[in-house]
């Protein structure tokens, strides 16, 4: 299976998505390889990044999942690496 490394850039502008987000990355936990979230109270919203090792279609649909959410932005830059396991 190929797989990729990406980084997953997301924006919570309404902290009542937080629970549902947090549910999403649970659930893709085996992809991830590490995340970190700054809340940035001056103005309001959380800054969130989360690296991960997954198939194309995986990074894909949870991104895809992601920007679903109501008061969330969100973007993914993908290494140009892709590898075998």
């Amino acid at each position: 299976m190929e797989t990729r490394v990406a980084v997953i850039s997301i924006i919570v502008e309404k902290s009542d998505t937080v629970e549902e987000l947090n549910s999403l990355l649970h659930e893709y936990g085996e992809y991830i390889i590490g995340r970190m979230g700054i809340p940035y109270r001056k103005k309001g919203i959380n800054i969130i990044s989360v690296a991960i090792d997954a198939p194309q279609n995986t990074i894909s649909a949870l991104s895809g999942r992601i920007g679903r959410l109501e008061g969330v932005s969100v973007k993914t830059a993908y290494s140009g690496v892709i590898c075998n396991e």
